[in-house]
């Protein structure tokens, strides 16, 4: 009886033994995966919740980093500023043009010094008279600037052949549409039409004299030293004479 209890005992207390490892050993499991998620937290940037540093900054485009873009609008802005030297340059180094006399302007020693108010004239330019063969019975009257700045050939030009008292009337509808500025060694134009072609003009006479007069800015007037226009030869005139306005190209005087 008594070895029964002693039997009873020992099971007890191994069953008391194995408990008590099994719950020494849940204890260390249960503390070795805490210790294991506070690790976890613990650690920056192993988990998918972590804020990044850069959070704040923009996001790269796709195909290239942030640095690439910067570039770019680096170059855009330099290609905008060389655009605009470019642009500013090309304002201030060209100068007057005949595509556009009335903006033209004064040029002493390669400066640009003001608008151009100084009108053509005898000091300052030379004439040419000369026949050509279309149309007929007209001649072409050129005006060269042979100064060293640049001039206007205002309005059209008094014209007058022999002992003439009075000079031709011009054509109107060949009037330009702004004042025709003549650079240093260049020239303007004027169509003469001598006589008419049908001999339907009256009081001819032929003549190897031609003057030409200047008019002034103000339209009132011949202004400045007149020109001599040499002749060849002598020229037919009649009632019908007339002239153009002064034009930037040969052409144009000549269509008329």
């Amino acid at each position: 009886m008594r070895h029964l209890r002693l039997n009873r005992a020992a099971r007890t207390s191994a069953l008391g033994t194995a408990a008590l490892i099994a719950a020494l050993s849940l204890t260390a499991c249960q503390d070795g995966g805490q210790a294991a998620a506070d690790a976890s937290v613990a650690t920056p940037g192993t988990s998918d919740t972590q804020p990044s540093a850069d959070a704040g900054a923009p996001a790269p485009r796709a195909g290239g980093a942030a640095g690439s873009d910067s570039g770019k609008d680096s170059a855009l802005d330099t290609g905008q500023a060389s655009g605009s030297d470019s642009v500013s340059g090309t304002g201030s180094g060209s100068g007057p043009t005949k595509a556009d006399p009335a903006a033209a302007t004064r040029q002493d020693g390669g400066k640009d010094t003001g608008p151009v108010t100084r009108a053509c004239d005898g000091g300052n330019s030379k004439v040419t008279l000369t026949p050509v063969p279309r149309p007929l019975n007209h001649m072409l009257l050129t005006v060269t600037n042979t100064g060293s700045t640049a001039c206007n050939a205002y309005y059209y030009p008094f014209l007058r052949f022999g002992e003439a008292q009075s000079t031709p009337p011009v054509l109107e509808e060949s009037k330009p549409q702004a004042v025709v500025t003549v650079l240093p060694g260049e020239s303007a134009y004027a169509g003469v039409m001598t006589s008419s072609a049908d001999g339907s003009g009256t009081g001819g006479y032929s003549t190897r004299k031609a003057v030409v007069h200047f008019q002034g800015r103000d339209g009132s007037g011949s202004t400045g030293p007149s020109a001599n226009a040499p002749l060849s030869k002598a020229v037919y005139v009649d009632s019908t004479l007339s002239v153009t306005y002064w034009q930037t190209d040969m052409d144009d005087a000549l269509m008329y």
